[in-house]
Order: structure tokens, then sequence, then C-alpha cells
């Protein structure tokens, strides 16, 4: 018999947040295309396209309308979802951005994004971190940015919260490596997605960007998809504590 592929997930389920459109539904339908079933989480109602795509390539779905930003519905939900199933690999890609000048940004904007994209992703890592701690192997993949590394311009929540979405994989990657539980990210570059809409609708700042990407184009949500394929995976066994930049070159730049 043939020998398993290091990047196969048969058998392996799959938690992935945001994965009704964009990068989060390019990753359900790469974790499906490797073997994994998934579970499926949306605040909106745009499951049913990619849950039946991935069931037609074999994948078992389970899907969860869930608003990341109300914390009592998503603890009680979440819990619920890691106490029917056993989540080998947790993609934490949900995420919001505002855009203004920092001198004019409201609080809401602020506290609505730090909420979404850093305080829902680490009551996710908890949750499902101490589970796969507990059983001794799991995954863990959270979706930074370029702005994990540089600072932006007009979106101040957005930097700061993936910043810490750095700080936080690495943190957890020290406790729980130990414990056969990987924890990394991968960090997109320009992603024509709807999240980039008012970049790519600008004609000069959309010019300057491509300017700088090596590659010359913009990324296609499924770019990102092989890199969290490859964490998810047995190839990665030994990655812990990593921020993956798929950036088409932006970065060495």
């Amino acid at each position: 018999m043939a020998p398993t592929s290091p990047f196969a997930l048969d058998g392996r389920l799959a938690m992935v947040t945001g994965a009704g459109s964009g990068i989060g539904r390019a990753i359900a339908l790469g974790l499906a295309a490797a073997g994994a079933d998934l579970i499926l989480l949306s605040e909106r109602d745009n499951l049913g396209p990619v849950a039946e795509e991935a069931g037609a390539a074999g994948a078992a779905v389970t899907t969860q309308l869930l608003d990341l930003a109300d914390r009592s519905a998503r603890s009680a939900v979440v819990e619920r979802l890691l106490e029917a199933h056993a989540v080998d690999i947790l993609v934490n890609n949900a995420g919001l951005i505002r855009r203004a000048p920092a001198a004019e940004f409201s609080d809401e904007d602020w506290y609505g994004v730090i909420e979404v994209n850093l305080h829902a992703t680490f009551e996710l890592c908890r949750a499902a971190g101490r589970r796969m701690v507990a059983r001794g192997s799991g995954k863990i993949i959270n979706v930074a940015s370029m702005l994990s590394f540089q600072g932006g311009l007009l979106v101040p929540s957005y930097t700061a919260s993936k910043h810490a979405i750095a700080g936080l994989t690495r943190a957890l990657a020290n406790e729980w490596a130990p414990h056969r539980v990987n924890v990394n990210a991968v960090a997109p570059g320009y992603v024509a997605t709807a999240t980039t809409a008012a970049l790519r609708s600008d004609p000069a700042r959309s010019s300057e960007i491509l300017a700088r990407i090596p590659a010359g184009r913009w990324a296609e949500p499924e770019d990102v998809a092989g890199a969290a394929v490859f964490l998810a995976s047995p190839a990665a066994d030994y990655v812990h504590g990593h921020v993956l930049a798929v950036d088409g070159g932006w970065l060495s730049r």
C-alpha cells in the first residue's frame, strides 16, 4: 500500500470561523480536499454553498450561525460544539476591519474590532486548546496579517489586533508545544476579498500596493488555503509558534 501523504487530513475534524466567504471559505475547502471533516461557523447565513461544495468533496459538514461579537453567545455555542465534537484543527479566521484616521477613530470601532479579532480568538484557542492538551494532540491556526508586522494606514484597531494575534500565537505555542499541540498563524498579504474592497477600488492605493508586490498581483483566497492545510497537517508537526507570510513577496521588498 502506498504511504500516506504527510499532508493528508483523513479522519481529522476542523473547525473554521468566518467560513462562509473569502479566506475562510478557501481554507475550509482546502481542508476538505485534504480529507478533513468540517464544523463551519459564520455570523451570516452564508454557509450553504461552502457546505455543499465541501460535502461533494467527501467531507461531513456541520454548520453553525454565530456572531463572535456576542461574548455570552459565543462561549455557550463554542463549548457546546467542542463537547459534542472532538476537534483536531481550529482555524480562527473570522475578523473585522474598520477604517478611519486615528484622531477620529470611534470607541465603537476600536472595541468592536478588538472584541472579534482578539478576544474571540483567544477564547476559542483556550476552549479548544485545553481539550487538545488533555488529548495530547491538535492544531490551531490563527489568521494574522501583513499588519502583524507593519503599521498600516487608517486601521489602528485592526493593526493592534493583528500584532496581538502574532504574540498570542507564540505565547500559546510556548505553553502547548510540549503537549503536541501546534499553534501557528498564516499572515495573508493583500488578498482580493470584501475586506480589501476599499483598497482595490482606490486606483492610487491599489497601484501603490501592486507596485510593491514582487508577484505582481493581488492574492486570491485559495493562495492562503495551501499554507493553512500545511500547518494543519502532519507535515508541520515540528512547526510551533510560526507566523507564515503568504504575501507574494511583500515583506521582502
